[in-house]
């Protein structure tokens, strides 16, 4: 299997695990003389199961990327968080050039005036850098997950 493949699985056994979550939730309790749509304890059983296989498909995912060369000097582990720290600054930035550049009307003279106190072309400027060093390694990593097989015990 393609480590891109088990990402995809990885998807959907987390996305299995809310179902199942919600489901135990809603036939948790009923009222007093009634049954459960659903039998508590085999959504349970399911879940159990399902938590295992999941955890095991993570550590075989993290067992590749930390096993994978993404480059001469770092693994696929390192260029993943190389990527993740990237997009958060860029989230960051985001947010504050957002916030900078919101207008407050003024209504009167005696309103309080509000002044940006940073250079938004300059931090525009950052975000758009951030932004193309996230696609590139992104796509490096996108085609690196196509090309490297998942690495068992």
């Amino acid at each position: 299997m393609k480590l891109a493949e088990a990402l995809l699985l990885r998807s959907d056994y987390q996305k299995r695990v809310e179902q199942l979550r919600n489901r135990l939730l809603q036939n948790v309790r009923v009222q007093e003389g009634d049954h459960p749509n659903e039998e508590p304890k085999v959504i349970m059983d399911e879940l159990t199961e399902l938590l295992e296989k999941l955890e095991h498909l993570i550590q075989t995912i993290n067992r590749t990327n930390l096993h994978t060369h993404y480059d001469k000097t770092q693994s696929l582990a390192d260029a993943l968080t190389n990527r993740d720290i990237i997009g958060q600054k860029r989230k960051i930035y985001s947010e504050l050039i957002e916030q900078a550049t919101m207008r407050h009307d003024r209504y009167s003279m005696t309103e309080i005036k509000y002044v940006t106190t940073i250079n938004v072309k300059e931090t525009q400027k950052y975000i758009d850098e951030l932004s193309q060093k996230y696609r590139l390694l992104d796509v490096k990593i996108q085609e690196l997950n196509w090309k490297t097989d998942l690495i068992e015990q």
